[in-house]
């Protein structure tokens, strides 16, 4: 009987994290939806274009461009600090002859 309890007593203790994480996130409205898809448009993919072989890429082009320019509107108010700029370069210069 004491092992029954203990493995009630588990099994409850394992599932309220799993029921409260999937809680959490709210569904998305139709109107959201078809902002994300104007973003992505104006990002530059057009789903008519998009064929099987390119998909993919496409679309996670677009994705990476809209979120670097939400990234920019929110003023790197998220808390990880804006996407590093600059560039840098490695190797040797050319020997002078």
């Amino acid at each position: 009987m004491k092992s029954l309890i203990h493995a009630v007593a588990l099994a409850i203790a394992i599932a309220a994290p799993v029921s409260a994480f999937a809680q959490s996130e709210q569904p998305v409205t139709r109107a959201e939806v078809k902002a994300q898809i104007e973003q992505l448009e104006q990002a530059g993919y057009n789903p008519a274009r998009a064929t099987d072989a390119t998909y993919p890429a496409d679309i996670q082009a677009a994705e990476a461009r809209v979120s670097a320019q939400n990234a920019m509107a929110q003023g790197g108010n998220t808390g990880y600090g804006m996407p590093a700029g600059g560039s840098s370069e490695a190797g040797q210069h050319p020997a002078d002859h």
